[in-house]
């Protein structure tokens, strides 16, 4: 972990997450932070505004639609007392990090939460919370998906670990902004390309 000035600490953070889900606990919560480290590091950004974000990013809850935009605000009020500019510099990358609420994170410091947190969401740890949350929903391990699918079911038993893989995690690589986070995600992502097209291949026999 980068020795830098903090405005919350891990320990302080720990008891936001507890009754999160295995995709979105603090397991994942300390994933984020250490890339969001990484990443900040490499591009130069505020580290403690990238480290406090990480740390928060998550608090709103799973909300899909909002969850976001109530993380920020659940942010505003946990770090009142801190300097106002960088409090809202926080509340901000939380507010642009999510994937479903299409926002535009615009500085390096919200790019960075973004980027960290899309990483964690490909690779074999994004194949494993696809299938964390696949299993809790009792849901097919394999399912055909048509090519054109859009994501018309998603939350609903029909958009499996295979729905989400290419209505959301094939994509995720191209929507990074730092170069840092583009280098990471290219391994990454052709690991998910191959485990999935493998998988098609072992539920049809083939192998």
């Amino acid at each position: 972990m980068i020795d830098v000035e903090t405005m919350i600490t891990v320990e302080e953070v720990r008891r936001l997450y507890l009754e999160n889900d295995a995709a979105h606990d603090f397991d994942h919560v300390l994933r984020v932070l250490a890339l969001a480290e990484r990443i900040g590091q490499a591009e130069g950004a505020d580290l403690e505004i990238v480290r406090a974000a990480a740390l928060l990013h998550d608090v709103g809850g799973r909300d899909r639609a909002r969850h976001a935009r109530i993380g920020a605000q659940r942010a505003r009020e946990i770090l009142r007392g801190h300097p106002p500019a960088k409090v809202e510099a926080v509340a901000q990358a939380i507010a642009t990090h999510s994937f479903s609420e299409k926002s535009t994170p615009q500085t390096l410091e919200a790019q960075v939460l973004y980027d960290a947190d899309k990483l964690d969401a490909i690779g074999a740890i994004g194949v494993a919370r696809a299938y964390a949350i696949s299993g809790l929903m009792k849901l097919p391990l394999w399912a055909p998906v048509p090519a054109d699918y859009q994501g018309e079911a998603r939350g609903t038993p029909e958009h499996t670990a295979v729905h989400e893989f290419v209505f959301k995690l094939s994509r995720l690589k191209e929507t990074l902004f730092t170069p840092t986070a583009k280098a990471i995600a290219e391994e990454r992502h052709r690991f998910m390309v191959e485990f999935f097209a493998r998988l098609e291949r072992e539920v049809k026999g083939e192998l």
